[in-house]
């Protein structure tokens, strides 16, 4: 059997050209040089690129998908069973019975007086009006930096295109109330259909009560689905916000361990009844 030496440490072994210094002296460092910073603090972040596409503007972020699920969640009017009424978000809204094509995608809205889907199969692929029979009650636009010069009615319809939103929402449905929330600007536009024009209503305190289904929309600050800031969501005639399920269960929870510990201090045993 042959021996074989054993293979030389890495600084004995002889230099490839990739080892060998390069003779370019662009590549020499120098004390002016600045070595490249990592991508991450030279590429553009999410703040720097467009997060809606170009042909479709006010496509949802994050914030549009949380906030939506609120209001659904915290929308209980008391005169209103909710089998009564429908609740879209980003949902086509087809609003023209001569031009049937032409839609609007509210970021939320709600109809009254409207059967919700039992089942699975009669859930709705858009709402359309002259089907349904009935128009919405109230809008939400959530206001973002690529349509809110639309969403606060200040373009001009092009007369090769179909109506603008506001005008939609004014002139063609005549929705009763529209409402803008600008969360970067923490602000609630109210604005209440009179007559054949939206004016807008005094918010105070960034709250609005709706005589109508006996509930107010505010601005509130505090923690859905784990993340802090301002969202917009129902409050009672009491002025008390309406809870999430998930709030409920834990109020649920809180008293059944309140009880418990009532209990406890009685010598009775909870698990035991």
């Amino acid at each position: 059997m042959y021996q074989t030496d054993p293979p030389l440490p890495p600084s004995e072994v002889m230099p490839t050209m990739y080892d060998l210094p390069s003779e370019d002296p662009q590549d020499q460092d120098t004390p002016e040089q600045v070595h490249p910073r990592p991508p991450w603090e030279t590429m553009p972040t999410m703040y720097d690129l467009p997060s809606e596409d170009p042909e479709e503007p006010g496509l949802p972020d994050e914030f549009h998908d949380f906030q939506p699920q609120l209001l659904r969640e915290t929308c209980q009017p008391p005169s209103y069973p909710t089998e009564e009424m429908f609740i879209g978000t980003d949902l086509n809204l087809y609003y023209d019975a001569r031009n049937r094509l032409w839609q609007k995608r509210p970021d939320w809205f709600l109809v009254l007086g409207v059967a919700r889907a039992q089942q699975q199969q009669q859930m709705r692929l858009s709402y359309v009006v002259w089907q349904e029979g009935i128009a919405p009650f109230l809008v939400v636009e959530l206001l973002s930096p690529g349509t809110e010069a639309e969403d606060l009615g200040q373009t001009l319809r092009d007369a090769k295109k179909p109506p603008t939103k506001w005008q939609v929402y004014e002139q063609n449905l005549r929705i009763p109330y529209y409402i803008v929330f600008d969360r970067y600007q923490n602000q609630l536009r109210v604005f209440q259909l009179t007559a054949t024009q939206y004016q807008a209503v005094d918010v105070p305190e960034q709250k609005f009560w709706f005589e109508e289904l006996q509930l107010g929309l505010g601005v509130w600050q505090g923690r859905y689905q784990q993340i802090e800031g301002l969202w917009l969501r129902w409050y009672d005639a009491t002025g008390n916000w309406i809870p999430t399920p998930e709030e409920r269960a834990e109020q649920e929870h809180l008293r059944a361990e309140l009880l418990a510990q009532r209990l406890r201090s009685l010598g009775v045993d909870p698990d035991t009844l």
